[in-house]
């Protein structure tokens, strides 16, 4: 077989064209000691560290995420820890205002250091970040969670939003700790009242407080059912108390209802999960067994009130001054759980919405206003003027199952300020009030120590995935490494080899091409 000129220079042509971009590859490896610049030099490896840069990308965010939630709980940390000291301060300064040697100046004295401390615990609760962003607001983080209402309470007009962030592949955990959480759901241990029934007028001789919840279990399981119930004094030392069907359930008082009148006060009658204060302030010359029968009492959970404000943009400047419920039935059964909102339609036409109105909101009750009066879904709402077409209302229940330490405080404060001096009925009211005020600012303190408690597990969530995340980072790097970077070693031992079969192609080529017929003429 012959082989041409030409053929034999192309060949040899591309051959060391080969070799020398082969060794010109190396040697730039070599330099930079990165074996894998394009998807050319090794596809199956490119395309590997895509998939790692990908995953080291996120481990950053991650990275980052942690650090910005460990900020964010430290500052929440912060504030609740604030809240708990200044609740405490409260809960010391209503045990000393308690005390029944205080004079009505002692107890306004204490009524203004309670008002400070709740000033105090207000701006805690509505603490900014340094971005400005109320930390306690859920997602509402432009406007302050807490404001005081006309009548002395006070409303949380955050929400329950938590704001989650990524800290690992298929894991994340909330960033906030919302108002919701931390302070609305204070268990509220005084939430039955007690209403004189006989005699017509109050003659002092007996005082039974509203009581306090003290079995949670019981009261859930048994109060309810039977409510509202009738306590009425059969004799100087007995007590009777009637179901609403009129079933006696005296059985389940403490004592079986046995009451003393020898030594009458602060008394304690507990019957199905709730404690009972009982005074008996005998007169001179009254005989027990002929003052104290025909006194009766009714006892029930407090019923559900209303806050509620008028929209900004309405045209009227008409407001709500009372809320009340008039069908218990229709407002178990339709009135919105989550709040609602009254529309006006017309000067006299409404409609009732769930809060907060959508597109596809549909009314869940309308009427026509009555006088000044409109009644919806069980619920009357009283105007002071009237309204106009376009009115929005919005209309918040309170179910009393819960008490945010702003509204104990408020309740607190305000028995302090009343006189009570040469009123032993009126003291004992007094001393009720502060009992039960003292036991709901210590379940609002429960409550804070929760959300704290919640800010510790989160904690630890983040130490946890830090450190699988550090594990993973390292695991990338190496993997990264292995595909992408070059062994020194190797690769100047092939550089080497490259080079001296690029040097023998250049020998090879010049001797053989000593070898043509014209070299022999």
């Amino acid at each position: 077989m012959r082989i041409s000129t030409s053929q034999y220079y192309e060949t040899t042509a591309a051959n060391y064209s080969r070799g020398y971009n082969n060794a010109l590859q190396t040697s730039a490896e070599a330099s930079s000691l990165v074996k894998v610049n394009t998807a050319a030099d090794d596809p199956v490896g490119a395309a590997r560290l895509i998939q790692l840069g990908q995953q080291s990308a996120a481990l950053t965010q991650y990275t980052s995420n942690i650090s910005t939630l460990k900020s964010s709980y430290s500052q929440s940390e912060t504030a609740l820890t604030a809240i708990q000291d200044a609740m405490q301060s409260a809960r010391e300064t209503a045990l000393s205002a308690n005390n029944g040697t205080n004079t009505d100046a002692d107890r306004k004295a204490f009524a203004q250091q309670l008002t400070q401390i709740q000033q105090t615990i207000l701006g805690l609760m509505n603490s900014q970040d340094s971005s400005g962003n109320y930390i306690f607001g859920g997602s509402k983080t432009s406007a302050p969670p807490y404001t005081a209402n006309s009548d002395g309470t006070y409303s949380y007009n955050g929400d329950q939003s938590q704001l989650n962030m990524a800290i690992g592949d298929n894991h994340s955990v909330a960033s906030n700790i919302t108002g919701w959480e931390a302070f609305q759901q204070s268990i509220n241990t005084a939430r039955t009242q007690v209403a004189m029934t006989a005699p017509a007028v109050d003659d002092g001789r007996v005082t039974l407080s509203n009581g306090q919840i003290s079995d949670s279990a019981t009261y859930d399981a048994k109060f309810s059912g039977g409510q509202p119930y009738t306590i009425s004094f059969v004799s100087g030392t007995q007590l009777k108390i009637t179901d609403a069907s009129g079933t006696d359930v005296t059985a389940e008082a403490s004592q079986n209802g046995a009451i003393s009148n020898s030594n009458g006060a602060n008394q304690t009658v507990t019957f199905r999960g709730v404690d009972l204060g009982l005074n008996i302030n005998l007169q001179s010359g009254d005989v027990p067994n002929t003052v104290l029968p025909g006194h009766t009492f009714t006892l029930a959970t407090q019923p559900d009130t209303f806050n509620t404000s008028r929209s900004a943009g309405n045209p009227s400047t008409a407001v709500v001054t009372s809320a009340t419920t008039t069908n218990q039935a229709v407002y178990n059964s339709t009135f919105p759980a989550g709040g609602a909102i009254l529309k006006f339609t017309s000067a006299t036409a409404y409609d009732l919405y769930a809060a907060p109105i959508s597109a596809s909101s549909r009314p869940v009750s309308s009427g026509t206003l009555a006088g000044s009066t409109a009644t919806a879904a069980g619920v009357s709402l009283t105007f002071g003027s009237a309204p106009a077409a376009g009115d929005q209302f919005v209309v918040q229940s309170n179910n009393h199952q819960t008490q945010n330490i702003l509204d104990t405080m408020s309740l607190m404060i305000s028995a302090l300020n009343t006189p009570v001096d040469g009123s032993a009925v009126a003291q004992q009211k007094l001393q009720a009030t502060m009992n039960a005020g003292v036991s709901n600012v210590t379940s609002a303190m429960n409550q804070a120590g929760s959300a704290l408690t919640s800010i510790g597990t989160r904690g630890q969530a983040l130490d946890d995935q830090s450190t699988t995340n550090q594990s993973l980072v390292l695991a990338n790097s190496t993997s990264q490494s292995a595909i992408r970077d070059a062994d020194p070693a190797e690769v100047m031992t092939r550089l080497t080899l490259q080079q001296t079969m690029l040097q023998a192609a250049q020998l090879a080529f010049s001797k053989i091409n000593q070898l043509g017929l014209f070299n022999k003429i």
